[in-house]
């Protein structure tokens, strides 16, 4: 481990609710979920009351994207389905999601980080990593400046961590939200991060944390107390290795500035399952403006595809995927939606249809020989086959 480097993690908190609450700021100590399909909008009525949907009375499918973390006390967490959800928390409110201002904000929350520190991997909508290891600041304040700065542009807290690597950053910025700040030291990792659950590690996921807990290892410390040589009998040397690596505190990660996708994807989860026959107007539709939208999604990064991939999921949960590479990269939405259509001839429609999606990957810069569309993209008939 570097020890003198000053790795951060900076991680907005409850990032989606808490830009719903700048909105609504009456619903502040509310517990508050964020996500669903056709959720209506909150309205104020003439005598000044507000009228909100409740998770109670929502029908149909859907995802919780975020809630407060009055909602997660609760055990409403993002990515559960709104119906299991609301047997938790009936009496939660429920509120659209709004991506045009959740992008709003990261980009003013990122701009305001990068006035102090300039060597910032981004993560997500919502999360970053920051090299200050170059910085003539204590670290502590310099933490506290690029939480005010956060503040003083968007309005929302920040929680942040700093340690030697992304690791031990990342797991320190969970520690102590919201609006967290914890520093480690390399000699603190026994006392402060051995104690933890195994799966506070980012890349132990739940199958892992399960079968760890099959071997009666339940924390970091634990696993730091394993040899090696155990751990890679039972996960296979790279993860075996990785495993006892980890435990230890160990990761020689850079904090890298520039990334370049290795694809693109937009999908959706459909209202009702879909027949590929009986409904085959409706699917259309929805294939239709998946491949407008990966189009404008290309465009946006000022790239071209050479392959083409779609995602079927059916009502059993079973998953299909096809994908066509083509002889010229391509970024206009007709041309991606022809590739689509001869991937759809390649599926066994098996059952109705829950989930669809269109990927596109094998990214290029384009080069003089190629051009990138420009808008409109091109308008698909209701009339084209599924």
């Amino acid at each position: 481990m570097t020890a003198n480097r000053r790795i951060a993690h900076l991680d907005m908190d409850a990032f989606f609710a808490s830009v719903e609450l700048l909105r609504y700021p009456h619903l502040k100590g509310r517990p508050v979920v964020v996500g669903g399909k056709r959720v209506p909008a909150p309205f104020q009525e003439a005598d000044g009351q507000w009228q909100y949907g409740s998770l109670g009375t929502y029908v149909g499918r859907g995802v919780v994207t975020t809630s407060t973390y009055e909602a997660r006390a609760l055990g409403v967490f993002s990515g559960m389905g709104l119906m299991q959800s609301a047997k938790l928390a009936p009496d939660a409110v429920l509120l659209p999601a709004d991506f045009d201002a959740y992008r709003d904000h990261s980009r003013r929350f990122k701009a305001a980080v990068l006035s102090i520190a300039p060597v910032m991997e981004d993560r997500g909508i919502d999360e970053i990593y920051l090299d200050l290891t170059d910085l003539d600041s204590n670290t502590l304040e310099l933490a506290k400046r690029i939480k005010q700065a956060v503040f003083d542009a968007t309005g929302l807290s920040c929680s942040i961590g700093v340690s030697p690597n992304k690791l031990l950053s990342k797991i320190c910025s969970d520690l102590d939200k919201p609006d967290g700040l914890t520093l480690l030291a390399p000699e603190e990792i026994p006392d402060r991060i051995w104690p933890l659950p195994a799966s506070k590690v980012n890349g132990i996921g739940p199958k892992a944390t399960e079968k760890l807990a099959s071997l009666n290892i339940r924390t970091i410390g634990d696993l730091a107390h394993t040899p090696a040589v155990d751990l890679i009998a039972h996960f296979g040397r790279q993860m075996g290795h990785w495993l006892h690596e980890v435990s230890h505190g160990h990761d020689e990660r850079e904090v890298i500035t520039h990334r370049d996708p290795k694809s693109l994807s937009r999908e959706t989860t459909l209202e009702n399952n879909l027949h590929v026959k009986h409904d085959r107007r409706e699917l259309t539709r929805w294939v239709d403006d998946l491949c407008r939208r990966v189009a404008l999604d290309l465009e946006h990064k000022q790239l071209l595809c050479k392959t083409v991939g779609i995602k079927v999921k059916f009502a059993d949960f079973s998953v299909v995927t096809r994908d066509l590479t083509l002889p010229v990269a391509v970024g206009d939405a007709k041309s991606i939606r022809e590739a689509v259509s001869d991937c759809l001839k390649r599926v066994v429609w098996q059952d109705r249809i829950r989930l669809l999606g269109v990927r596109a990957s094998n990214l290029v810069v384009p080069t003089n020989d190629e051009t990138l569309p420009q808008l409109p993209l091109w308008e698909m008939g209701s009339d084209r086959s599924l």
